[in-house]
């Protein structure tokens, strides 16, 4: 089915305050998500929306709500909210309600944000006379419901954003729990980048026959993004990302890490090599999370080192460059990754530092995209067939299990003599790192912190 085509907004039905505010914000053509979406949400239409980030989704239910509010006007009862948007994280959050107070400047909705990391008391005074839209992160709507300080019986519009990343995140059941507070009669909209089956299954469970609009295939990558991927071995990770990020033509880079210790050490390592850098990830306070976010946007530091949850909502125009430092685990994330780069028609490139113990991840990967991602040589030219490896960034002859023998890995990363990839950790006292031989005295695995939820 050919996707429809509009050339403004007008043709989209939108009262005359919200077209005022699009056009003032130089928002002049739908884009294909908010082209099918919008008429049938207006329509009064429950609705399952597929689309990758960067495709216009917080609009497509963003400008309806706002028409509903046009049309509908009167004042939410206290404590209460008409239109009720779940996020997965703060930082999504925050930029989604700043959508609504711009596309709804002349319509001057009331509004509030429900996030962890700042006091709930004051969210719970911002919700005390009732409010026409909410934006708030599961966990945290669970606490203000649990002091009573807000009631979801006067809910008209539920949204869900990031579906898949709320299943990922385990938010699943504080939803349960949330959508058992909503009033029966209301519309509900779910977007997401992907549809897990435990996601189509909370769907069928609350929407009432939906309209399904996908501008994109499921888990398809942005065509726009140039992909490659650079085999390296552990060791040879930190340099390889600190020549990469010198690159003349990078203008801002969002690097992922694994975990939120690799995120501050790779932050660590890089301020070591002269490159400012600023991590962003659940151990962060809100405060800091936000200056890091700020100074990235500006441009005050090039690179922001993320995990994959922090990063949800990270919509910087700009980022040049996407950067897997850790390939993930879980093969959906690297299509929401790389969606960080090439949005409003740009080019973006997205390189992955692919490891030996990693080659499984990026066999997922490649199986879902359906493409075979190109392995490159440092300069970022395409590696031709048979020719030459880097030296010193060799992943060849792992076994499975085990690490290369010296001559089958080849010879070190250059580095001057002493130096220490920063994923290392500390150097023990009184000597050098020891690869072999039994461990030293007293040493004890590190313990596993508890894991900090994002909300």
């Amino acid at each position: 089915m050919k996707e429809p085509y509009l050339n403004s907004f007008n043709e989209l039905g939108l009262a005359e305050p919200i077209l005022k505010a699009l056009a003032e914000a130089n928002h002049t053509t739908p884009t294909p998500i908010q082209i099918q979406a919008v008429p049938q949400v207006l329509a009064g239409r429950d609705l399952i929306g597929i689309a990758q980030t960067g495709t216009g989704k917080t609009a497509a239910f963003a400008l309806p709500i706002l028409q509903h509010l046009v049309t509908n006007r009167f004042r939410p009862e206290r404590r209460s909210a008409r239109a009720l948007v779940l996020s997965p994280t703060r930082e999504l959050s925050g930029q989604i309600l700043e959508s609504f107070r711009l596309y709804g400047k002349h319509v001057r909705p009331s509004t509030a944000l429900a996030i962890g990391g700042v006091p709930i008391g004051r969210q719970a005074r911002a919700l005390a006379n009732g409010v026409d839209v909410l934006v708030a992160t599961p966990g945290r709507l669970v606490d203000l419901l649990e002091n009573n300080a807000v009631r979801l019986d006067m809910v008209e519009v539920l949204v869900l954003d990031e579906a898949d990343q709320m299943l990922d995140m385990g938010f699943i059941h504080a939803i349960r729990a949330i959508c058992a507070r909503l009033p029966a009669k209301r519309r509900n909209l779910f977007f997401s980048a992907t549809m897990p089956r435990e996601i189509e299954k909370l769907a069928d469970s609350l929407l009432t026959n939906p309209v399904r609009v996908a501008v994109t295939p499921v888990a398809k990558t942005a065509d726009r993004v140039e992909q490659k991927v650079f085999f390296t071995d552990r060791a040879g990770k930190p340099n390889l990302l600190v020549e990469i990020l010198s690159e003349p033509d990078l203008d801002r880079a969002l690097v992922f890490s694994r975990t939120k210790h690799g995120a501050d050490r790779v932050v660590k390592g890089l301020a070591g090599a002269g490159i400012a850098a600023e991590a962003i990830h659940g151990n962060k306070s809100q405060p800091q999370r936000e200056r890091a976010l700020a100074a990235f946007r500006q441009g005050v530091v090039k690179v922001l080192v993320a995990t994959d949850i922090a990063a949800r909502g990270i919509d910087v125009p700009g980022v040049s460059h996407v950067i897997n430092y850790d390939l993930p685990n879980v093969p959906e994330s690297y299509v929401h990754r790389i969606g960080r780069t090439a949005r409003a028609g740009r080019d973006g490139i997205a390189i992955s530092l692919c490891d030996g113990e990693e080659r499984a991840f990026l066999r997922d990967i490649e199986r879902l995209i359906k493409i075979t991602i190109p392995s490159a040589d440092r300069r970022g030219e395409s590696r031709r067939e048979g020719a030459p490896r880097l030296e010193g960034f060799r992943s060849e002859g792992r076994p499975e299990g085990g690490r290369p023998a010296r001559d089958a890995r080849g010879p070190r990363p250059d580095a001057p003599r002493g130096a220490r990839p920063f994923n290392r950790g500390p150097r023990p006292e009184g000597g050098d790192v020891r690869k072999d031989g039994p461990p030293r005295e007293g040493r004890r695995p590190p313990r596993r912190k508890a894991y900090n939820a994002a909300t």
